[in-house]
């Protein structure tokens, strides 16, 4: 239910804004993820989890958050697009927490079987497929009632929240709030050479990942596939495939050939975005999707996992995965998100494949470059050599 919510309108979101005429504000409502991510996740919810009980949070934030969800529809047309984007971003900042909460209620109900987590999250995957598929299916793919399905959702699993494990939030600790919300200690890791490179390289692969989402479901729409919300949900089943494979391909290969072979996927991607059409070339458009897997997992995943090793021994994970999230989630993709827009500013107002397709060139250059960049100065590989 928690990926449901947010899969039910973010797929396809980019697709209603240029149905209805506000296309030229996509680069603006994608923007709102990305700046949530900074003030929800770190002030909201690294803050008031140490003093109120996760379970209480996910109830109030998902009866709010719907009740906002319901109000989003009347906004999405021309005249409204400012207060609608606005509108959106207060919800993010409601939302984005909650993914963190819901993580921190499962593993501490696990206690020290934590290795059960990734089962549990499967589900998270599956609850986005699930909502793109009902999205497509019910034919509202175009239409801003994708909204409304999300608040009934969201309002259901305020409601459940009251049956979740009543885990106790964190104590506060000795370094202070403060400290802990700026990832002062985790800052400290980019001494390390490897690390640094990884991180500057994973906050430049996020903006061209911004663009996908963005912009894939209406590029998809314009290459005439009418189930765009069902095509999106292949890159899901893909990402799932793969999701359960990655700490032994981590063990098996090490860190370096996981990250280049996720950055290269997404060059691809756009590669075959840039040639894909609602034709004879149809099949590079749901091969370019299907990629998803392999671009998710092998980097972000792949990345989550290194950042852990590199963190652990220090003791401050949960600040490293903070900081992470910040510079992909936050710095990368509202980067992304901009630069997509004044991309997407220069295409005529309705536009075709043809259009799409030189669009799609430029974040296939910039994800190449960036893998290369990775190649040529990257030095750690397993997880001892990294920590080097």
């Amino acid at each position: 239910m928690q990926f449901f919510v947010w899969g039910a309108w973010n797929v396809t979101l980019g697709l209603v804004m240029q149905t209805v005429g506000i296309g030229n504000l996509i680069a603006n409502a994608f923007s709102v993820g990305p700046i949530a991510s900074i003030v929800g996740s770190f002030l909201l919810g690294m803050a008031a989890a140490r003093y109120l009980s996760p379970k209480m949070l996910m109830v109030i934030l998902h009866l709010v958050g719907g009740a906002i969800l319901f109000a989003l529809p009347a906004l999405v047309a021309p005249g409204h697009g400012d207060s609608f984007v606005w509108l959106l971003l207060g919800y993010m900042i409601l939302y984005m927490p909650t993914v963190g909460l819901a993580n921190t209620i499962a593993l501490k109900s696990f206690g020290e079987r934590v290795d059960r987590f990734p089962f549990v999250r499967a589900f998270g995957t599956l609850g986005w497929i699930a909502a793109g598929l009902i999205i497509g299916w019910a034919g509202l793919s175009a239409s801003p009632q994708i909204f409304v399905v999300a608040g009934v959702v969201s309002v259901a699993l305020g409601f459940y929240s009251f049956t979740l494990p009543n885990v106790e939030p964190d104590a506060p600790q000795s370094e202070g709030l403060v400290r802990q919300v700026l990832c002062v200690d985790a800052f400290g890791l980019m001494r390390q050479r490897s690390f640094l490179i990884f991180i500057v390289c994973a906050t430049l692969i996020s903006i061209p990942l911004a663009m996908y989402y963005a912009y894939a479901s209406a590029y998809i729409g314009s290459a005439g596939i009418e189930n765009v919300g069902g095509t999106m949900a292949i890159g899901q089943m893909s990402e799932l495939a793969f999701m359960f494979s990655m700490p032994w391909l981590y063990r098996r290969f090490g860190v370096k050939p996981l990250l280049l072979v996720g950055m290269v996927a997404w060059a691809l991607r756009y590669m075959l975005f840039a040639i894909g059409d609602g034709g004879g070339s149809i099949w590079a458009i749901y091969l370019g999707v299907a990629l998803h897997g392999v671009c998710y997992d092998f980097f972000f995943v792949a990345g989550a996992i290194y950042t852990g090793t590199i963190a652990t021994p220090k003791g401050v994970n949960a600040q490293a995965q903070g900081m992470l999230t910040l510079f992909t989630y936050g710095v990368g993709m509202l980067l992304g998100a901009q630069i997509g827009g004044i991309l997407y500013a220069q295409l005529p107002a309705t536009p075709s494949v043809a259009d799409w397709h030189h669009l799609w060139w430029y974040p296939a250059i910039a994800a190449a470059l960036i893998a290369i960049l990775f190649q040529l100065t990257f030095r750690g590989n397993r997880p001892e050599e990294a920590r080097a």
